[in-house]
Formats: structure tokens, C-alpha cells, sequence
């Protein structure tokens, strides 16, 4: 799969709440950032699929729309618009940073207002 086909299909399992497709995108190491601040705000897949096991439980109307796409090497930057998030009627907007090694998500950095 090419690194655009990658984050498609992880944003494909993120809206219909795929927790084994989501889950089996992401290397064993993947580490999720803040972009402000640095900090490691998931590290590994264990809290990765913690994380995500919770949020698409209390989330059914969860949808990421993609506002924006820029490819580059070995990374993808979308501007996303996410509604549903744990009940919230007003969507948000995101930019995810997605670095791929081997086929697989290693890193996501994100950016919020």
C-alpha cells in the first residue's frame, strides 16, 4: 500500500469504528504527539488501542471529514473535520501529521486550535 492508501484506510476505520483495522495500521511502537507542546500523549500500541477501544465506544456518531491532504515522502498532513466525538454536535477541526515506516503509522503529531 502506498502511504496515501495507508491513511485512507485508516480514516475508513476510524469512521466506521474498526477497532481491528484501525488497530492493525499502526506499528507496535507507534507514539501519538502534541504538536505545541512535544508531548508523548499515547506510546504504543497497547495505549493506542486503550485509547481508541474507549473513544469509538462512547462515540457512534463519530466522522472525520478530510478538509485538506498534502503527501510528502513518507508522511501525510490531513485537515480534518471530526463530528460525533464523545456526543459533541459542533465539529472540530484537527491537523494529524502521520509519519509511515514499513507500511505502518509510527508516529502522528496533531496539531488543535
Amino acid at each position: 500500500m502506498t502511504t496515501t492508501e495507508i491513511i485512507e484506510k485508516n480514516v475508513a476505520c476510524y469512521n466506521n469504528r474498526d477497532l481491528e483495522g484501525f488497530m492493525a495500521l499502526f506499528c507496535n511502537t507507534v507514539q501519538f504527539r502534541n504538536y505545541s507542546t512535544g508531548e508523548v500523549t499515547i506510546n504504543g500500541l497497547d495505549e493506542c488501542r486503550k485509547f481508541y477501544q474507549d473513544l469509538f465506544a462512547r462515540s457512534p456518531q463519530l466522522h472525520s471529514t478530510i478538509v485538506n491532504r498534502i503527501c510528502f515522502a513518507n508522511k501525510v498532513i490531513d485537515q480534518e473535520s471530526i463530528t460525533g466525538r464523545l456526543g459533541q454536535d459542533v465539529p472540530f477541526e484537527i491537523v494529524l501529521i502521520y509519519e509511515i515506516e514499513h507500511e505502518k503509522i509510527c508516529t502522528v503529531t496533531s496539531i488543535r486550535n
